[in-house]
């Protein structure tokens, strides 16, 4: 990911502390098994994954998610767990 787009990321998510925990928890769940050993050891998703995701929802594995889609989809991950009951 390219920093400007993180920052953006950041930005939207920083005045939604509802959606951190969410934000945390998809990290580790998208985290590739064994994260830790290797550098720069941090639960980043997998590379090739999200290029895949990347290409479907925008039809570009190289271009940068809006934060409005992440926001979205923090929010439906944050719901998922009271729809599945």
């Amino acid at each position: 990911m390219k920093v400007a787009g993180v920052v953006k990321v950041i930005v939207a998510l920083g005045s939604l502390p509802s959606l951190w925990g969410p934000a945390i928890r998809q990290l580790f769940v998208l985290a590739p098994h064994g994260w830790w050993r290797r550098a720069p050891f941090l639960p980043w998703p997998d590379r090739a994954y999200l290029r895949f995701r990347l290409q479907t929802m925008y039809g570009d594995p190289e271009r940068m998610p809006e934060p409005a889609d992440l926001v979205a989809y923090l929010r439906w991950c944050r719901a998922w767990p009271n729809v599945a009951r």
